[in-house]
């Protein structure tokens, strides 16, 4: 399969219709609806998932008691279980979390208990293509259902669909940005954001497409409004927008596979100076985070998330029925207006007004792409030519302790999955120019192997990780510290112009070199350039929780647990992927 059937969310209205608009309030049967399948481990993927990659966000999300997590691969909330009368079992995008309250009214007022398990999307649309969800889970709901048009044999899969709310693609930018642009919002176009990028006057983060509904929005949005498209995205298009495109993602300065973490880290850097993401999520965080973002729909265009509530045909009758009742409530005036003014989405009920902020502006629907060749070569492109390139040091513990239950083997595998082929489809390998540098440490830093990812030459560069990695041995105790701060030395060689992020796995806690405080010093002293650089940390084994948690809550990283029972290590890598 090709890369276009990873699934990518579109959130796209009918034609013609504009997001400041109600959609049908009848539900609506897909025609040719299609699921894109996803792998739940870099080792599934080799031989099962193919094509777009989107969504790879986790969350907590569960209706009724509610929790979260940020566990890379492991479904949050409580396992869903069998099914009972008046329950419905719904696997969901995990931005749906701030839904909770809502979900606990129509629990009063309907009866319907809803168990909510937040996923990544294309792990939840491989589960509904595979047909692993059926009599596991009722219903899904994912920001937008108009990816799975693309395999008509998925139709079969789902019942119907009903639009609940919705939230176009905007950018929010700094009040003191917009001084210095002299931007007027209500005449922003893409346009004008791509000038101010070229000039070097607007650096921006946004999540990462290949894995991110969000993001892959975003890219459509730009390559629609710069491309001129007045219908579905062709080749010839994007093949025209590429100059521009290039300089619009040259000032892409932070991304992210969620949303979540990009917040955190554009509150962490100070040369950042707006986010492209959905409309509902920047105005949230002007509310839970004080960053006074100025919310821009831009004036050419946007790409819209719908979130349509979708019953399974698996389902049993019951369930069948607790959807329509749950359904109806969720579209009725009463919570429509809780949604909008607790999610700031825009309601799709006629009668109910936007909540405060949600400016009532219409804006065009912009297409996407016509076909699934189209979108595959937009993905590549991003992914392999238009975006700044990655720079990543892997931090490997290779310490006498990971020849326990074949640790190193696990490391090993999990590492030259992320190698694929010269071939392998988009987001499926290292991407063209990354540079990918492997430090192996015991005792002491054992080794500091930098290699690139050269365009036209990457089966070479990547036998060499591969024979790298397969020389990896097990001895010596875990200096975990003296490690990053050699990492950090060894990125402070590099050019800026990369995304750069350390990677430390580790199966214990520090027992040589230098200790924590000496780090915490160390990384103290860095140039702020540096002091950009997260590590995400690998909860492995045996090792630390505390210890890790502080590395990355210093550096501005992230925390991954692949212990037993929490997750894989080579899922914990492959989710760090959208981050780098």
């Amino acid at each position: 399969m090709s890369a276009a059937e990873r699934g990518r969310v579109r959130g796209r209205p009918l034609r013609g219709a504009h997001w400041g608009s109600a959609p049908d309030p009848a539900p609506q049967t897909p025609e040719g609806l299609d699921v894109a399948r996803r792998g739940r481990t870099a080792r599934r993927r080799r031989t099962v998932r193919r094509g777009w990659v989107a969504g790879l966000v986790v969350a907590g999300l569960v209706a009724a008691t509610g929790c979260s997590s940020d566990q890379p691969g492991k479904p949050d909330g409580p396992k869903p279980t069998a099914y009972k009368e008046g329950t419905l079992r719904v696997l969901a995008s995990s931005e749906l979390a701030d839904m909770k309250p809502v979900l606990e009214q129509a629990k009063k007022a309907t009866g319907v208990t809803v168990e909510l398990t937040s996923s990544g999307t294309l792990d939840a649309v491989d589960q509904v293509a595979s047909g692993k969800a059926d009599g596991k889970y009722d219903a899904i709901w994912l920001s937008s259902n108009d990816y799975l048009r693309l395999r008509p044999e998925a139709a079969g899969k789902l019942a119907n669909e009903t639009p609940v709310m919705s939230s176009p693609v905007a950018i929010g930018v700094k009040p003191e940005a917009l001084t210095r642009l002299g931007w007027q919002p209500e005449a922003v176009t893409w346009s004008k954001v791509h000038e101010a990028v070229a000039a070097g006057k607007l650096m921006y983060g946004m999540t990462d497409p290949v894995r991110s509904n969000s993001g892959f929005s975003a890219l459509v949005s730009v390559a629609s409004g710069l491309s001129g498209a007045q219908a579905a995205l062709t080749d010839a298009d994007v093949k025209a927008a590429q100059p521009k495109l290039k300089e619009f993602f040259s000032g892409q300065k932070l991304t992210s596979g969620s949303s979540g973490w990009l917040a955190s880290a554009y509150a962490k850097r100070g040369d950042v100076d707006a986010l492209v993401n959905y409309e509902s999520v920047l105005l949230s965080m002007n509310r839970d985070s004080k960053t006074n973002l100025q919310v821009i729909r831009p004036l050419d265009g946007v790409v819209t998330a719908h979130y349509p509530l979708t019953l399974l045909t698996s389902a049993p009758a019951g369930a069948r029925d607790s959807g329509r009742t749950l359904t109806d409530y969720l579209r009725g005036a009463q919570a429509q207006k809780a949604i909008t003014e607790q999610t700031f989405r825009r309601p799709v009920a006629s009668g109910v007004s936007p909540a405060a902020g949600l400016g009532a502006e219409k804006r065009r629907e912009l297409p996407f792409p016509g076909s699934r060749a189209v979108a595959d070569g937009l993905l590549a492109s991003y992914e392999n030519e238009l975006r700044r390139p990655s720079r990543t040091v892997y931090v490997l513990d290779t310490s006498g302790s990971m020849a326990e239950e074949d640790r190193i083997g696990r490391l090993k595998s999990a590492l030259t999955d992320l190698t694929g082929t010269g071939t392998s489809e988009t987001g499926h390998r290292f991407r063209d120019r990354e540079e990918v540098t492997l430090l192996s440490f015991g005792s002491k830093v054992k080794s500091i192997h930098p290699y690139v990812v050269e365009p036209g030459k990457q089966a070479a560069s990547l036998d060499a990780i591969r024979a790298d990695i397969k020389g990896l041995k097990p001895d010596g105790g875990t200096a975990v510290y003296s490690s990053l701060e050699a990492a950090y030395q060894h990125i402070g060689k590099g050019g800026a112009d990369a995304f750069t992020s350390i990677v430390l796995m580790t199966d214990g806690e520090n027992t040589e070199g230098v200790g924590a405080k000496h780090f915490d010093s160390f990384y103290a002293g860095l140039p702020e350039a540096q002091k950009n650089t997260p590590v995400f940390a690998v909860l492995f084994g045996d090792s630390d929780r505390k210890e890790l948690t502080h590395i990355t809550e210093l550096t501005g990283g992230r925390l991954f647990d692949a212990t037993e029972g929490n997750g894989s290590l080579d899922g914990a890598f492959e989710e760090i992927r959208g981050y780098q």
